[in-house]
C-alpha cells in the first residue's frame, strides 16, 4: 500500500456478488479467531483476497500554488496465493482532484505489487507473523498527478495477535486483536528520503465475544460487527526538508461481516498539520473469492497447505 492513504487498499468487483453462494470463511482464521483485513493496514494472512472498491474522500490542504483541492480516490487490491503461504498481489487506483474554479487533474497512481510470505503462526495463541515485498513502480501512472518518476522497495514485517488465550479473569478482553505493519522504504533515487512507516490496527470482535466469550444476546447487524481503530504514519528518516517529520492519520471505524463479503468505513484523522487540515473518510468493500470460487481461490496455485 503507498503512502499511507494512497497504499490503502483501493479496488472493486460488485459484479462478484451475483456469483455469491453460502460458505465458511477460510482465509483469515487462526485456531478460534477470524482476522479480518483491515482498511488502512495491510493484514498478515498470505491468502487470495479482493478488495472491491475502496473509496475515499479528503479536503486537501492548500499547496504551495495556493490551491486546497477536494480529493476523490477509488481502486482495488488483489492477491493470490502462489505458493503455500506465499502470495503475490497488485493494487492501484484513480485519482480525482479538484481545485475551485480550476480544471479537474484525474488519472491512475503507479501501480504497486507485492509478495508475501507467511513465516510463522501460532493457533493456540492466535499469533502470526509474515514478510513481504512491496513495489511501487515509477512512472506507471498519470504524469498529470504528479506520480513518481522513480521505483520504491519497501520491505514489510506484517505481525497479528489474538487475546483469545488470556485468562478467565480477562475474560472480557479476549475480543481484541492487533494487525500491523512496519516497513523501511528504498526509493531508487538518490535524492528521494527514505521513509519508516508502521501502522497497527486495535479491533475489538464483537462475533469473537459471542461465538467464543459469552453470548450477549447481539442482533443483526450489530454480532456481526467489529470496531476498530488504525493508526497509519510515516517518518521521513532522511533528507531535508522534513528530516524526522512525522505524518499519518487515525482511523477510527467499523466492519460488517457476511459469509461472501466484508464491508468498513473510517474517518481518517490527520495527526497533525503536515498530514492535512480536514477529516477524510474511506469505505471498503472486500468480496470472499475464495468462498464465492472455490474451485479456483481458497488454495495456493501450486502445492498444498501443510
Amino acid at each position: 500500500m503507498s503512502s499511507i492513504r494512497a497504499r490503502a487498499p483501493i479496488g472493486a468487483a460488485m459484479f462478484a456478488l451475483l456469483f455469491a453462494c453460502a460458505a465458511a470463511r477460510a482465509h483469515g482464521i487462526l485456531g478460534a479467531r477470524f482476522f479480518p483485513p483491515t482498511i488502512s493496514t495491510d493484514d498478515p494472512f498470505a491468502v487470495d483476497e479482493l478488495a472491491f472498491p475502496t473509496v475515499s474522500y479528503v479536503k486537501n490542504p492548500t499547496d504551495d500554488s495556493g490551491l486546497a483541492t477536494h480529493e476523490l480516490d477509488a481502486g482495488f487490491e488483489f492477491d493470490k496465493e502462489i505458493l503455500p503461504r506465499l502470495a503475490l498481489g497488485v493494487s492501484n487506483s484513480f485519482i480525482y482532484t479538484k481545485a475551485y474554479d480550476h480544471p479537474a487533474v484525474y488519472g491512475w497512481s503507479n501501480l504497486t505489487f507485492t509478495a508475501k510470505y507467511e513465516l510463522w503462526e501460532n493457533a493456540e495463541h492466535e499469533a502470526i507473523v509474515s514478510f513481504g515485498l512491496e513495489t511501487d513502480f515509477g512512472s506507471t501512472g498519470s504524469q498529470k498527478l504528479g506520480v513518481d518518476n522513480f521505483t520504491t522497495l519497501a520491505p514489510k514485517l506484517y505481525f497479528g495477535k489474538g487475546f483469545g488465550d488470556l485468562p478467565d479473569t480477562l475474560a472480557g478482553l479476549r475480543p481484541f486483536a492487533v494487525t500491523g505493519t512496519l516497513d523501511y522504504t528504498f526509493p531508487l533515487r538518490t535524492a528521494a528520503p527514505n521513509a519508516f512507516e508502521w501502522g497497527f490496527a486495535i479491533q475489538y470482535s464483537l462475533q469473537y465475544l459471542q461465538q467464543n466469550v459469552k453470548d450477549v444476546g447481539l442482533v443483526e447487524p450489530f454480532k456481526n460487527m467489529i470496531p476498530l481503530v488504525e493508526f497509519a504514519m510515516s517518518t521521513q528518516v532522511n533528507r531535508q526538508p522534513g528530516r524526522g517529520i512525522t505524518t499519518g492519520t487515525i482511523n477510527p471505524g467499523v466492519l460488517y461481516e457476511t459469509d461472501w463479503f466484508q464491508i468498513g468505513a473510517e474517518a481518517n484523522i490527520p495527526i497533525n498539520r503536515a498530514s492535512g487540515a480536514h477529516v477524510g473518510v474511506t469505505i471498503q468493500m472486500w468480496i470472499y473469492i475464495d468462498d464465492i470460487f472455490p474451485r479456483t481461490f481458497g488454495h495456493p496455485l501450486f502445492g498444498e497447505r501443510s
